[in-house]
């Protein structure tokens, strides 16, 4: 699987906001242009347990798509953070992943002190594939 370059300012972008939220799951979309990540899109986790799992409010979903289409871009991944669990995807996570095409980055803080941060491919549970990442 070939590498995916991300942007060191999009990528601290990412981390800050997991660190700001360290108690729940941050989550939201990211905008590329010509397969260049360029935008991050911050939505707000609805969810009922947000400490355990994101559901991006559809009205700010539907606003970064917007937003993202008036800049000419498409959508280039999907991301949220686990405050308490390893940068993997869990089985919900797979269970609702809806974009099989798309970059799946996820944020962990379970690393004391550390970040970490890891793509994959979600494509159904028996086709989860990690996506090597670089800083650029």
């Amino acid at each position: 699987m070939p590498t995916i370059k991300l942007p060191r300012p999009l990528v601290n972008q990412l981390l800050h906001q997991a660190q700001l939220a360290a108690d729940r799951e941050v989550c939201g979309l990211i905008g590329a242009r010509e397969r260049e990540p360029a935008h991050c899109y911050p939505v707000a986790n609805v969810a009922p347990l947000p400490q355990m799992r994101y559901a991006m409010d559809p009205k700010g979903q539907i606003g970064a798509m917007r937003q993202m289409r008036e800049r000419g871009e498409e959508l280039f991944a999907i991301y949220h953070s686990h405050p308490a669990s390893p940068a993997l995807p869990s089985a919900m996570d797979i269970e609702e992943a809806t974009y099989p095409g798309v970059l799946y980055l996820i944020i962990s803080l379970n690393t004391k002190g550390v970040l970490e941060m890891r793509g994959f491919r979600l494509a159904g549970e028996e086709d989860v594939a990690e996506v090597p990442l670089e800083l650029q």
